[in-house]
């Protein structure tokens, strides 16, 4: 069995004139956790669809779980999706309505299914009640609870916490993490860099239409390759530093915050992180705190 959940080789889709999404190609391990990230128009939700089986390639190749999903029933119990704007039919009871999905997916004790994905979304009390009553942030819930019925190997999760109160969108974050738990392979689209960012092993970075970049959260963050340090007192003394085995440069942001880059191929994180922070102190400079790499949302307004 390949190790790959997806496999993108140089995608293209055009609608028309325009070109959605331009000459994409990365990989998705089994049992990551990975992102799609970029600003609306970037091609996140063309891509999802391709991935789905929804829209099929103007050009290029689309594997998934080892299939083309654009073959009818390719990917049936093999994927479960939460498209972005998914919408509830109504005239139907919660607890009917999933029922149904999960007799359609031909799975085991349907209503069994049904209960158990609506108590992982934190909506037991919605069985009983119409669709059409439910409010947008229940609904998303409701369809979300679609996609994990059967526990399929690859779940897509298109803004899965897009217009949820903090509270629910916390539980929310804690399901995809308990999914990383039993080898499921998720892959999200999301707005919120810092979601991402606690919840992804990988990501992929599109910006109209095009790859900017593609990596591990590490490698997106350069955590191997740079830290900050937040200064509360003292004289920093640069070349000093810089003398340390391991540092390839460091200077100071403003006042209070020194940035260190280091060779992350031929030492350890963790040997230069202690080995900086210890000559600082020796010097009688008062640290409040060390950071690894950078934020997401930096990388990202970097390449974008």
């Amino acid at each position: 069995m390949s190790e790959l959940a997806i496999d993108l080789v140089n995608v293209t889709k055009r609608f028309g004139a325009k070109m959605a999404v331009d000459g994409v190609s990365f990989t998705v391990q089994r049992g990551q956790v990975y992102g799609l990230i970029g600003p609306n128009g970037a091609g996140k939700t063309t891509t999802f669809s391709m991935m789905c089986g929804y829209l099929y390639p103007t050009g290029g190749t689309v594997r998934v779980m080892g299939v083309d999903p654009s073959k009818d029933g390719a990917l049936k119990g093999a994927l479960g999706a939460l498209p972005q704007d998914a919408v509830l039919p109504g005239g139907w009871k919660v607890g009917a309505l999933l029922t149904y999905w999960a007799r359609l997916s031909g799975l085991d004790k349907p209503e069994n299914e049904a209960r158990e994905a609506l108590d992982k979304v934190g909506l037991m009390e919605a069985w009983g009640v119409e669709t059409q009553a439910l409010s947008h942030g229940m609904a998303k819930r409701v369809a979300m609870g679609q996609a994990l019925m059967g526990k399929p190997p690859l779940v897509l999760l298109d803004e899965p916490t897009a217009g949820l109160d903090p509270r629910i969108a916390a539980q929310v974050r804690q399901v995809i993490r308990d999914m990383r738990g039993q080898q499921q392979t998720v892959v999200v689209s999301s707005h919120n860099l810092q979601e991402l960012e606690e919840l992804c092993d990988a990501a992929a970075i599109l910006d109209r239409g095009k790859l900017a970049q593609a990596g591990t959260m590490a490698e997106l963050t350069s955590q191997t390759a740079e830290f900050r340090v937040q200064v509360a007192s003292g004289t920093v003394i640069v070349p000093e530093l810089e003398a340390i085995p391991g540092v390839t440069s460091a200077r100071m942001e403003g006042e209070t915050v020194l940035h260190v880059r280091f060779d992350g191929q031929g030492h350890k994180p963790e040997e230069v992180i202690s080995r900086v922070v210890g000559h600082l102190l020796q010097t009688g400079v008062l640290i409040l705190g060390v950071s690894r790499g950078r934020r997401l949302e930096e990388r990202v307004l970097q390449l974008l």
